[in-house]
């Protein structure tokens, strides 16, 4: 069993930890307005559910999921977080996070920034390229089913693989080995979303199943206004080692 502690427990963070909570373990949440607010949620979720502080969910996760607005990202403990997988989930919105001058010239992405505030975490970029309706209608077991990328800048032991796969009960994609290439499934890219989606002009519709060739294919084909395209793939990209239209790869790290 692995705990989960969760900063940030909106739609997304809220999922994640349905799902985790289904595939039996424990989750801690937390959010800026105290546990008390989380009342209803944990009520909801049972028994492996608890509320607390950021920095207890931080210190009490195996695993910590990073889910608010990308603007605070500089709040995130980092000493509970030493040595630790921290899934990045934030995406950039600069009518609500403001300008951020290193993401809008792209010298920089988001997991790169969160990476720099946590030099010694794990840090994985996860869950920000899908639609939370999406992601808690597309559960499965392991090893079959819709592929959910993974980026990071370190491998991930079996266990924490396993721990992420049993999760979200889909197998993971490794897409590459640093949060730089975390911006191939963030907003306005190939890769964010619309894979997932029965009709891509309306989300609320319905979710579909995708697989770890068509995730990992869109977001080679993913390109930005400045730097990288995807006629100019960087040493860190890897793509699934297959050729198969279904077949699924585990995250190799996020």
């Amino acid at each position: 069993m692995t705990t989960w502690g969760f900063i940030g427990s909106g739609n997304i963070g809220t999922t994640v930890a349905r799902l985790a909570v289904a595939a039996g373990h424990d989750v801690v949440l937390s959010n800026s307005r105290g546990a008390e607010s989380l009342a209803d949620v944990v009520d909801d979720l049972g028994p492996h559910a608890t509320a607390a502080t950021a920095a207890e969910a931080a210190w009490d996760g195996d695993v910590v999921v990073v889910t608010i607005p990308l603007r605070k990202y500089a709040q995130v403990p980092r000493e509970e977080l030493r040595g630790k997988i921290v899934i990045d989930t934030m995406n950039y919105h600069p009518q609500r996070d403001g300008n951020i001058a290193e993401l809008d010239n792209e010298s920089t992405t988001s997991s790169a920034l969160l990476a720099a505030h946590l030099p010694e975490s794990k840090v994985v970029k996860g869950f920000n390229n899908i639609f939370f309706q999406h992601l808690a209608a597309l559960p499965r077991i392991t090893g079959a089913g819709p592929a959910a990328p993974l980026r990071s800048r370190a491998t991930t032991t079996k266990r924490r693989r396993s721990s992420l796969s049993s999760l979200t009960r889909s197998a993971t994609t490794r897409l590459t080995s640093a949060p730089s290439q975390g911006w191939r499934t963030q907003p306005d890219t190939a890769a964010y979303g619309v894979m997932y989606a029965v009709n891509p002009q309306a989300w609320d519709q319905g979710a579909r199943p995708a697989s770890a060739v068509e995730v990992a294919e869109a977001a080679a084909a993913s390109y930005r206004r400045h730097g990288v395209t995807a006629g100019a793939m960087r040493a860190d990209y890897h793509a699934p080692q297959t050729s198969r239209p279904n077949a699924t790869t585990r995250n190799g790290r996020r």
